[in-house]
């Protein structure tokens, strides 16, 4: 079944259990965010709804029971950029500087695969640069342990 698309924050919950380990992963979902004709401060409800999250744990957090603690605050902001055009959009500038205080971006090429490498190469670095220029801080993958063999740290500054 084809999913609608949304124009407001919507959360779905998963529950995860890998190697005896459970976590529960609440995904925002914020389609159609953009979308609209006037697009002015369109950042401000998910800004709104991420410092809404804090606030609620941090009042949790001084209460006086702590034990039952749900932790619905929102660690990492994956975001989508277009693949057709030259680059960022005003918009994506504006959204990730309004969040980037806020949470972890990571800024993910969409649609990638309509692309040819060298296209994909070319829109990366165009990207980059453009991150670099207005000073959002994204977020950067830890280096990792210097015991781990040599194709995983290959693998490691791949991804980087």
């Amino acid at each position: 079944e084809r999913i609608t698309q949304t124009v407001e924050i919507t959360k779905h919950v998963v529950d995860i259990e890998e190697k005896g380990v459970k976590l529960r992963l609440t995904i925002v979902d914020t389609p159609g965010f953009g979308d609209a004709v006037n697009n002015t401060e369109c950042w401000k409800p998910v800004a709104d709804y991420i410092d809404q999250q804090f606030e609620q744990y941090f009042r949790d957090e001084s209460g006086l029971n702590r034990k039952n603690i749900q932790d619905n605050r929102v660690h990492c902001c994956i975001y989508f950029i277009s693949p057709f055009g030259h680059g960022l959009r005003p918009l994506d500038v504006e959204f990730m500087r309004a969040l980037h205080q806020r949470v972890n971006i990571v800024p993910v090429l969409a649609k990638a695969d309509t692309l040819t490498p060298a296209e994909v190469e070319r829109m990366k670095n165009k990207i980059r640069e453009e991150i670099e220029h207005y000073g959002i801080r994204i977020y950067q993958f830890p280096e990792c342990d210097s015991d781990e063999d040599e194709e995983f740290k290959l693998q490691d500054q791949a991804l980087k």
